[in-house]
């Protein structure tokens, strides 16, 4: 006689919410790429909330120089236009203070030197000097609010929990899916919730203090 075995339910992880149309939400899981994208229930989840960025110069610069078109986006960035301005132009050179989309100043850039807060760019020096209050701006589109399995080294969002997927689903190659997932208010048992292969304690433990934010406490042995 064959053996069965049965898969986890909902049940077997969420102990509790305040009332399923508070405590969920749906949720839009992102195509699979190249292969469908199978989710399983109490999967942890993140967000993409962020896109490619694109590096250009304001208009008026004295200086001709330039900066990196396509900058690396890391896990710190954030959504909306970075300032990049000039604070100290010298010949074949200068430095830029490089403020975040809320005005938070992050440091001090120096032309033909990598900078590498929140995003990965370099400003090019060119046949004109930088002149003081020269300016390139950095515009972080922002994600399409899609999810998928967290991932602790995504860059697009990813890598901050969302919530946790309430049923098995899966999106298609070249499709999106819609889902359903616990987002607020919730107590989950740690022996139901699903993480990608790999994870470390301390990605886990990151993970759960991020679902703490958004009220969803786990319990060991519930």
């Amino acid at each position: 006689m064959s053996v069965q075995t049965e898969g986890m339910r909902l049940g077997d992880w969420l102990k509790w919410e305040v009332d399923n149309q508070y405590s969920r939400d749906v949720v839009t899981i992102l195509a699979g790429s190249g292969s469908e994208r199978a989710l399983t229930t109490g999967m942890v989840l993140g967000r993409v909330t962020k896109g490619a960025a694109v590096g250009a110069a304001v208009a008026g610069n004295a200086g001709n120089g330039t900066i990196t078109a396509a900058p690396a986006v890391g896990q710190a960035a954030k959504p909306g236009v970075y300032r990049v301005v000039c604070i100290e132009p010298a010949a074949n050179g200068g430095k830029f203070s490089v403020e975040d989309p809320d005005g938070i100043l992050l440091g001090v850039a120096t032309v033909g030197t990598e900078f590498a807060t929140h995003l990965t760019f370099t400003i090019a020096d060119g046949a004109a000097d930088f002149a003081s209050g020269d300016a390139f701006t950095i515009t972080v589109a922002a994600g399409s609010g899609k999810v998928k399995q967290i991932d602790f080294s995504a860059t697009d969002g990813v890598d901050a929990v969302c919530g946790l997927l309430t049923e098995a689903a899966t999106a298609p190659d070249g499709s999106d899916r819609s889902a359903v997932a616990v987002v607020r208010n919730a107590i989950v048992s740690a022996n139901g919730i699903v993480w990608p292969a790999g994870a470390t304690t301390d990605q886990k433990n990151a993970a759960i203090a991020q679902l703490k934010v958004l009220g969803i406490l786990v319990r060991e042995g519930a």
